[in-house]
């Protein structure tokens, strides 16, 4: 996959998430993976799972263990087995969450009233994540990258357009050997509206 073309913030030898589309990588322990969003405004949904695909990103786990619904710098992604898998170690946006499955068809479809196959961040995730070999099964909450979910007194959740100016970032450290998936979400809710746009990734 060709490079990003640079933008003032994002470097030249980023490598493009499509626009409604996911990319599929593999971590090592210890290595990092920068991601971008080179437009401003737009959300992304990032899922994990063990390199073998036995353990599954957890946002109850995430929950449980660090006591908090938005998630910045300094907060560990859990797995469903109770271990490690991500720690974010960088954020120049300061809020995001697991708050919001994956929009999919039947999403679209309860929520919007549209029928067929319309682009989806739930197909795109499962799709990378096979090309990597990792079967999904019933695919989890994935972390809501730059999404803003704002939460009322009485608990309601109202989604604002995504909190990320052009060249933001946030960067997260592989606790072990993963198989990771991003997509750049497709639903214009997310997006204040927007078409959906590319994101950026570096593995550091």
């Amino acid at each position: 996959m060709p490079p990003m073309p640079p933008t003032a913030a994002v470097p030249a030898s980023a490598l493009p998430v499509p626009a409604a589309g996911a990319v599929g990588v593999r971590l090592r322990g210890g290595q990092r993976l920068r991601i971008y969003d080179p437009h401003g405004g737009q959300s992304g949904d990032l899922m994990a799972y063990s390199a073998d695909g036995g353990e599954r990103l957890s946002n109850g786990c995430t929950f449980d263990y660090g006591g908090k619904l938005l998630l910045s710098s300094g907060d560990v992604l859990w797995s469903d087995r109770s271990r490690r898998l991500l720690t974010l170690v960088g954020d120049r946006v300061g809020r995001h969450d697991f708050l919001h499955a994956a929009c999919s068809a039947p999403m679209y479809r309860l929520q919007y009233g549209l029928d067929g196959e319309p682009r989806n961040c739930h197909d795109n995730l499962c799709a990378a994540l096979r090309g990597l070999g990792v079967e999904p099964g019933p695919l989890p909450t994935p972390l809501n990258l730059f999404m803003r979910a704002d939460i009322a007194p009485d608990g309601r959740l109202t989604v604002r357009p995504a909190a990320s100016r052009a060249g933001d970032w946030v960067e997260l450290r592989a606790e072990m050997d993963l198989a990771v998936a991003i997509s750049a979400c497709p639903a214009a809710t997310c997006n204040g509206g927007a078409p959906p746009r590319s994101l950026a990734y570096l593995i550091l």
